[in-house]
This record gives C-alpha cells, sequence and structure tokens, in this order.
C-alpha cells in the first residue's frame, strides 16, 4: 500500500512542474525554464541527499551510461516543455506516453528480451492511438506535436538506461547524477538566451524545481516497497491532474479525439505492463 501511495503522490506532483512550466513559457524562453528544472531540482536535492544519504552515495559503475541517460532526459524535458508551450498538456502528455510501447519496442535490441506476438500487437495499436491523437491529413501536423511524440521517444530511451543502471547504481545516485548532467549543459548555453525574470517569474522557476524534486522523490520512495512493473501502471494517473490543471488554469478541453487516442495508448501500456508482469513472475518460479 505505500507503494502505491507514494507513486500516486509522485504523479500528482509532477504535472503541477508541467503547468507552471507552461504559464511561464509565454514570457520565458524554453530553454530558460529547462534551465530552472535542473538548477533548482539540484539546488534542492544536494543537501538532502548529502545530510540523510550521503552512506549510499557511491561513485557509478557506469559513469558514461549515467551521463548519456542524462542527455536523453534533457532532450525530453526540451521537447516537452517547448510542446506544452503550443498545444494542450493532455494533448501532449497523451503523445509522450507512448514511452512504454518505445521500451518494449526496443527492449531486444538493447535489453537482449524477447518480445512476443502479443506486445508487439500492442506496440502497434498504441502508435495507432497516436495517430488518431494527431490525425495526419485531418489536421495540420504541427512540431509542436512531434516534439510531444519526440518526447515520449526520448522517455522511452531514458526507461531501458535506467532499466540497465539499476542492476548496478543505486537509484539516488542516479537521480542526483541526472540532474547534474542538466543543469551544467544547459548552464553553459543559458547567457545567450537569459530573459531577466521578475521576483514572481524566479520564484515559479523554483516551484518547478521543487515539484520536479519532490514528485521524483516519492517515486524513488515507491520503488523500495514494489518493483517497478507493479507500478509501471499507475504513471498513467498522471493525466488526471494534468487535464485538471490544463481546464482550470488554461482553459483547455481536449476534444474527443485526444481521449479516444489516450484510452487507446493507455490500454496498450497496461497490456504490456500487465504481460511483462506475468512473464517475469513466471521466469522467477
Amino acid at each position: 500500500m505505500k507503494a502505491i501511495i507514494f507513486s500516486l503522490l509522485g504523479w500528482m506532483f509532477l504535472p503541477v512542474m508541467d503547468g507552471l512550466a507552461k504559464f511561464l513559457s509565454t514570457d520565458l524562453p524554453i530553454l530558460q525554464i529547462t534551465w530552472a528544472r535542473y538548477f533548482f531540482t539540484v539546488v534542492f536535492t544536494l543537501p538532502v541527499m548529502f545530510f540523510f544519504f550521503n552512506k549510499q552515495l557511491v561513485w557509478s559503475d557506469k559513469p558514461k551510461l549515467q551521463i548519456l541517460r542524462g542527455l536523453i532526459l534533457l532532450s525530453a524535458n526540451i521537447c516537452f516543455f517547448y510542446s506544452i508551450s503550443i498545444i494542450s498538456l493532455a494533448k501532449a502528455l497523451t503523445l509522450a506516453f507512448i514511452a512504454p510501447l518505445i521500451v518494449t519496442a526496443f527492449s531486444p535490441l538493447f535489453l537482449g528480451e524477447k518480445v512476443g506476438f502479443r506486445r508487439w500487437t500492442a506496440v502497434i495499436i498504441g502508435f495507432i492511438g497516436s495517430l488518431v491523437v494527431i490525425r495526419p491529413g485531418f489536421l495540420e501536423l504541427n512540431i509542436a506535436s512531434l516534439a510531444a511524440l519526440c518526447t515520449g521517444f526520448f522517455y522511452g530511451f531514458y526507461l531501458i538506461i535506467t532499466r540497465k543502471l539499476s542492476t548496478s547504481d543505486n537509484p539516488l545516485l542516479t537521480l542526483l547524477m541526472t540532474g547534474l548532467v542538466g543543469a551544467i549543459l544547459v548552464s553553459l548555453v543559458i547567457p545567450f538566451y537569459w530573459v531577466k525574470p521578475t521576483l514572481n517569474q524566479w520564484s515559479l522557476m523554483a516551484g518547478i524545481g521543487v515539484f520536479a524534486c519532490i514528485g521524483h522523490f516519492f517515486l524513488i520512495l515507491s520503488l523500495k516497497y514494489a518493483d517497478a512493473s507493479q507500478l509501471a501502471p499507475l504513471g498513467y494517473t498522471e493525466i488526471i491532474p494534468n487535464i485538471l490543471i490544463g481546464f482550470y488554469f488554461f482553459n483547455e478541453i481536449p476534444d474527443n479525439w485526444t481521449y479516444l487516442g489516450l484510452l487507446i495508448i493507455v490500454l496498450s501500456g497496461l497490456y504490456i505492463s500487465r504481460r511483462e508482469y506475468l512473464l517475469n513472475r513466471y521466469n522467477s518460479k
């Protein structure tokens, strides 16, 4: 029960970060918002880790993989923040939900896992769901929708690398390394895009880091009490606060095609998650 509560809390906090990023995107560059997400996450995470988890911060066995993971998540964040600056939060997140499908599609190549006919079928159906949302040929295909799809693509590879690191590196170290990679890289280019924020904008930028830190911390806590495969379906609950924030603060109401595409993608992801859970339990016997 603790695992479910912590996981749900994590997925409730992260959409608040997205809402703050969307609000700030009307006045600040996307790279500056991304910088705030990483910089303030590291600022708030470092003291907590060194005071309470310093004994667990052992250097990585796979530093190159850690850096690659950080680069991929940074790319996903930039794509997602760009997409929500133009399209609705719900549509962007729905398209980003292809991440578990990407994991399944590429796991034979990168993780050496065997994917059967049923899961391949679920992957194909899931991608059809993304086409339902975008509706190419019926609506103008915009860069923001493609950026949201790229978010799911990058996040899928981020999850694949996370799986590879889970057998060797402490998850807290992985969280810290990911934040540091993003903060350092964006800090190198941010002077060229910097727009002087107001005091209110500074507080909202800090809020992005706070909610990112709290959300990921709850997700890490949840993994102490249950396997990732068991908790994976709970990630889809993120769409609920996402839709509520979009409606209440930005007057965004998803159309019926977005809901239909969301249903198809989520059902495909849930089926894949269930199959993986059953196969893992069977193989562990």
